[in-house]
Formats: C-alpha cells, sequence, structure tokens
C-alpha cells in the first residue's frame, strides 16, 4: 500500500506531457510482459495486474488534469 501512495504523489509531480510518456512506456511495457507470460509463464503474474493498475493512475491523473 505503501508504493501506491508514493506513486500517486509521484505522479501529482509529472508534467502533462511526462504523463503522456510514461502512458505509452507503461502501455509498451505492459505488452511485452503479457506476449512474454504467453510464451512462458513469468515468475511474478502479479507485476501485470500492478502494472495494469498503474497505467489505470496515471491515465485517471491524465483524464482530471484535461478536464480542470
Amino acid at each position: 500500500m505503501a508504493k501506491k501512495l508514493e506513486f500517486n504523489k509521484s505522479i501529482k509531480e509529472l508534467s502533462l506531457d511526462d504523463l503522456k510518456a510514461k502512458v505509452t512506456d507503461d502501455a509498451l511495457r505492459l505488452k511485452k510482459l503479457e506476449f512474454a507470460h504467453a510464451i512462458s509463464p513469468l515468475e511474478n503474474p502479479i507485476a501485470i495486474r500492478s502494472l495494469r493498475r498503474d497505467i489505470a493512475r496515471l491515465k485517471t491523473e491524465l483524464q482530471k488534469r484535461t478536464l480542470a
């Protein structure tokens, strides 16, 4: 839970362009992880879930800023 709080604080400090770049980078990393997991099981499949949730948090913050 501490990781989530740190992540949320770091998101607030990013600029709009940095947020967009981080979303695309993390989406690419998620795609690679899912592909690697399809070929052979990952040691830690929970990493896929946490990365998906991080991307959702980034997109939520991006949406908040564009609406504000």
